[in-house]
């Protein structure tokens, strides 16, 4: 038995939940992973997985097994990372997920020096505003803002982005411009933004000094993505809030006006996130410290 072929299978099958997954995600044959988790079990004398046909879950013995096994796994990719970078480039396959809206008009714009500093990575970017399965669908690490309520996540701060209330003039010119919060439930159209997972539109929030105000958009035109969500209030559907740096060029050319901007919600942190369970290679090592660089000086621009 390959042991530590076998541990990492093993936490792999843990974490994705599906031997189909974990085969993926390590390139082998599903019944080459099954056999690496059939041979650790035997050899342990002990069942570290409970096997049904909708799920896999660990046993009081596997929780505690696959806790150690982590920490050897990430102590091994350490010692191998640190002597592999100091001779060899970072190079091979990188994925990235990342909202469309950072994508297209952050990151994606700032890619040229990335290549140029690391020819060598095969970087493939996800792009959509849905989370993924970072572990179920082999994913390296995403780029995503809000709560991080999973502990089982290791997230890298990149910078904090602020929102702002806006519309076309036109839009304004037919509904009025809203003086407080308030008067956005007073015949207005709000555009809403809803979760691609859960179906839930987002409400409307906002802060000032010690004063909190939630407004739950009504039943009108709302979209799941945050792109799409823009090119909405520039077409004059409705009033809603976006991002700022989304926003800033429209508001510069006149195709939208931002309203309220006493009221802000709390700016939303963006993280890039990947598993505790994966100890960051060089290829990660290096998008990930490129990438704090470039939102730290996105984050420094005028506003």
């Amino acid at each position: 038995m390959d042991h530590l072929l076998a541990l990492r299978a093993f936490v792999r099958i843990a974490e994705a939940g599906s031997f189909a997954k974990a085969a993926d995600t390590m390139n082998l044959p599903r019944s080459s992973v099954s056999k690496l988790l059939q041979d650790l079990e035997i050899h342990l004398g002990t069942k570290l997985l409970e096997r049904t046909t909708r799920a896999v879950t660990m046993t009081d013995e596997g929780i505690a097994y696959h806790e150690r096994a982590v920490r050897v796994l990430a102590d091994i990719d350490e010692m191998d990372s640190t002597i592999a970078s100091a001779r060899v480039a970072p190079k091979g396959r990188l994925r990235v997920d990342v909202g469309s809206s950072v994508a297209n008009m952050i990151l994606i714009p700032a890619l040229a020096s990335f290549q140029a500093k690391y020819p060598d990575i095969d970087l493939q970017l996800g792009i959509g505003d849905r989370q993924v399965d970072l572990i179920g669908d082999g994913v390296d690490c995403v780029i995503r803002t809000g709560p991080l309520a999973d502990t089982s996540l290791v997230a890298r701060k990149l910078c904090e982005l602020g929102w702002s209330t806006c519309a076309s003039p036109a839009y304004l010119a037919r509904f009025g411009t809203p003086q407080e919060p308030a008067d956005l439930e007073k015949g207005h159209r709000i555009v809403g933004y809803f979760s691609a997972a859960s179906g839930r539109t987002i409400p409307l929030r906002y802060t000032r000094g010690e004063k909190h105000i939630e407004i739950m958009p009504p039943a009108g035109i709302a979209v799941n993505e945050s792109t799409a969500h823009l090119t909405t209030l520039i077409s004059g559907l409705g009033i809603g809030q976006t991002y700022a740096f989304m926003m800033r060029s429209h508001a510069e050319s006149g195709a939208l006006v931002e309203v309220l901007p006493d009221w802000k919600p709390k700016h939303h942190v963006l993280h890039l996130v990947y598993p505790a369970s994966r100890f960051p290679n060089q290829k990660l090592r290096a998008f990930s410290d490129w990438a704090a660089t470039l939102f730290a000086s996105f984050e420094k621009r005028p506003r």
